[in-house]
């Protein structure tokens, strides 16, 4: 399986990797560098996968500090580096059918926030975030 990283940029997260290659059955790592901009925020991470011809699917949200704050679809994990600039989105015991583009959204947690989530989805180019064949 070829794992393509297309770009991404969701407060300036860029892939570690640009391609991860993969057996069926083993486990995936989708790992990202990001800038922490500005000091006494916490960020707040949202994943999504998305298959040819159907909507995003939610998968996973969590802390900068990794804590997990929904029920994770099965099979996936998340990691954060301790110093909080790189985050890993695992994903264990790959099969084909996780083969699909997959999208990361942030935002920092502040008093007031009402943005909506999806409209971080898209790069400002509108490219694709993460692309997973």
């Amino acid at each position: 399986m070829l794992f393509p990283s297309l770009g991404v940029s969701c407060e300036e997260p860029t892939p570690v990797k640009t391609e991860e290659f993969s057996s069926e059955g083993s486990t995936v790592t989708l790992s990202y560098n990001y800038l922490k901009k500005g000091t006494g925020l916490d960020y707040y991470f949202f994943w999504y996968r998305q298959y040819s011809g159907n909507p995003p699917e939610f998968l996973i949200s969590h802390q900068e500090s990794g804590e997990i704050l929904s029920d994770p679809v099965s099979g996936l994990s998340v990691t954060m580096s301790g110093n909080k600039t790189r985050m890993d989105l695992n994903i264990s015991s790959a099969a084909v059918t996780d083969s699909a583009v997959y999208y990361c959204a942030l935002r920092p947690t502040v008093t007031g926030n009402t943005k909506t989530l999806y409209k971080n989805l898209w790069s400002k180019d509108n490219t694709i975030l993460h692309n997973i064949h």
